[in-house]
Order: structure tokens, then C-alpha cells, then sequence
């Protein structure tokens, strides 16, 4: 707990510390009130896909479906609102529970295969990115509930609405985690499934309850995106897998599973938007992000295990 703490502690130095230089370097554009509404609405779904990636690390396992389920459902949503005239309120519930049931499939299918939780949403990531490509082939859908779109262009002091959910749920979560029995049992199972096992507990729900959240994260995540993007098309969730695992695993959480960290992972995806910003500022290459945050997940990886190792 005390790693967990110092990590946060430096993260919302880093956070604050990039923020002001970007400040500077833009001369006060940033502090712009239309600056900060497309900062933070931006910073949405990041969170969300790291908060996902979280839930599953949490067990000791891998969610690489991330994406390609975040797009699926994303598109779904937009198809039959647009074309079958469905009610937005009951396309948010259809793409919640949509999104929790393809992670009970991952969780599922990990337990009765005793495949690693890698490669099966593996699998399930090509299968779902194909599913997405049936479902919208090579068009853009934009003309769905235009409600839906004006809630999420929304904002409250210039704090976007997508934002506020973002948070909100990052909340629910780290309540979850800590003081839910639920919660608790699955960084138990984490931690040390011989000793979980041995309490009463059981791994493989464990697993199974794990993926089902995960996926119902994602599903957050995907309607958002209806929410604030212009329209879904088959790219939708195609740069989501790098960041889902950047948030969590630079805000502290630990790869073998048993401690999570809510919030260091949302100010890791913070940190990963202002790079981006970064990026836009001084015109530099957009490979350049990736290289970057790439280097700093591998550099994270690399000094955790070297930390462990020593001790």
C-alpha cells in the first residue's frame, strides 16, 4: 500500500508539473475554457479502457479484447439506434449488458479451457474485430439520437459530462475494490490463489467476475465514444490496446495480479493524454506517442520487477 501511495504521489506531480509547462508553452491557450472541455473529454474513455485493463490484472490476467469489444459494441449501439429507431436509454443498457456478457464469455472460457486469459481474448479480439467490420464494413454511422450526442457535449464549468462519467464510475470502482467483498476476494485470488482457495474462495469465479466487469467497462467505455464522437466506423477501438494497459500498469497496478491502483491509473491516462497535447504542441511526429508511452510501460515493467527481485 505504501508503493501504491508513493506511486499516486508522483503521478499527480508529474500530472501538475506537465500540465503548467504545457500551460507555458501554449502561452495560456490551454488555460482556455474550451481548451480544458476538450482536454478532459478526451481524457474519458482512457480511463475507462485503463480502469477495464485494471479489473482483469487485478486476477492475474489479460483482457487484449479491449478494443476490439469496445468498437463492436460501439458500432451495435449506433446500428440500431439509427436503423432500427431504438431509444438511446435502452441502447446505453443494451451496450452495458452487451459488453458484460462478451466478458463473461472471455471469463468463462478461461476457466473451463484452463487456457491462459492471453490468448483466449486473443481469440475473442479477432473475432470481434471481424463481427465489427460485418456489422459497419467501410461506412461511418452518425446519424444516431442526436440527445445522446448533445448530453455528451455537455459540460458543468467546463468539465465535460463524458469526463464526469468517467470519474464517477473510477469512484464506484476503487469503492468496489476496497470494501466490497467482492472486490476484496478478487485481489485475493490475485494476490495468491493458493491462500484464496484456502479461505473459502473461489479463483475461478474470481476470474469469471473479473472479465464480466472488465467487459462492462468497456461497454462505459463504448458509450461514451457514442457520446462524444462525431460517428463510429471500423476503426473505432483500434488504438485502444496500449493505452488500456499504460494507465494501469504506470499507476502502480501489479502485472501477476493482487494490488490495483484506481488512482494512479487515472492520473496514468492524464499523464498519457498530456504527451499527446504535447505532441500537438510542438508538431511533433504521432509515432512519437507511442514510442513514448511504449518506453515508459516497458521502463515501469522493467524497475517493478527489479524492485521485486531485490525484495
Amino acid at each position: 500500500m505504501k508503493t501504491l501511495k508513493t506511486t499516486e504521489v508522483t503521478l499527480l506531480a508529474l500530472s501538475l508539473a506537465g500540465f503548467i509547462a504545457l500551460a507555458i508553452a501554449s502561452k495560456g491557450s490551454l488555460l482556455s475554457g474550451s481548451a480544458i472541455e476538450t482536454l478532459f473529454a478526451y481524457v474519458a474513455v482512457p480511463v475507462l479502457i485503463g480502469l477495464a485493463q485494471l479489473v482483469a490484472l487485478s486476477v492475474g490476467q489479460m483482457n487484449l479484447s479491449v478494443g476490439a469489444l469496445g468498437g463492436f459494441v460501439a458500432v451495435a449501439g449506433a446500428i440500431v439506434m439509427a436503423d432500427n429507431g431504438v431509444p438511446a436509454w435502452l441502447a446505453v443498457v443494451g451496450a452495458l449488458v452487451l459488453g458484460a456478457a462478451v466478458g463473461a464469455v472471455n471469463g468463462f472460457l478461461v476457466v473451463l479451457t484452463r487456457i491462459n486469459g492471453f490468448i483466449v481474448t486473443l481469440a475473442t479480439m479477432t473475432i470481434l474485430t471481424g463481427l465489427q467490420y460485418q456489422l459497419v464494413g467501410t461506412s461511418t454511422i452518425s446519424n444516431y439520437s442526436p440527445g445522446l450526442r448533445e448530453v455528451g457535449q455537455a459540460g458543468i464549468l467546463h468539465i465535460p459530462v463524458v469526463f464526469i462519467i468517467a470519474l464517477v464510475v473510477a469512484g464506484a470502482l476503487a469503492v468496489f475494490m476496497r470494501r466490497a467483498i467482492w472486490g476484496r476476494q478478487l485481489l485475493a485470488s490475485g494476490g495468491n490463489p493458493l491462500a484464496a482457495r484456502l479461505s473459502g474462495i473461489s479463483n475461478d469465479r474470481s476470474i469469471v467476475l473479473a472479465h464480466c466487469l472488465s467487459g462492462l467497462l468497456i461497454g462505459v467505455a463504448a458509450v461514451v465514444t457514442l457520446m462524444s464522437a462525431p460517428g463510429v466506423n471500423q476503426s473505432i477501438g483500434g488504438d485502444w490496446l496500449l493505452a488500456s494497459f499504460a494507465a494501469p500498469i504506470i499507476g502502480g497496478v501489479a502485472l501477476a495480479g493482487g494490488a490495483v491502483s484506481v488512482s494512479g491509473t487515472v492520473l496514468a491516462a492524464f499523464i498519457v493524454r498530456l504527451v499527446d497535447v504535447a505532441r500537438a504542441q510542438f508538431s511533433l511526429n504521432p509515432s512519437w506517442v507511442n514510442f513514448v508511452v511504449g518506453a515508459v510501460v516497458l521502463g515501469t515493467v522493467v524497475l517493478t520487477h527489479r524492485r521485486h527481485g531485490a525484495a
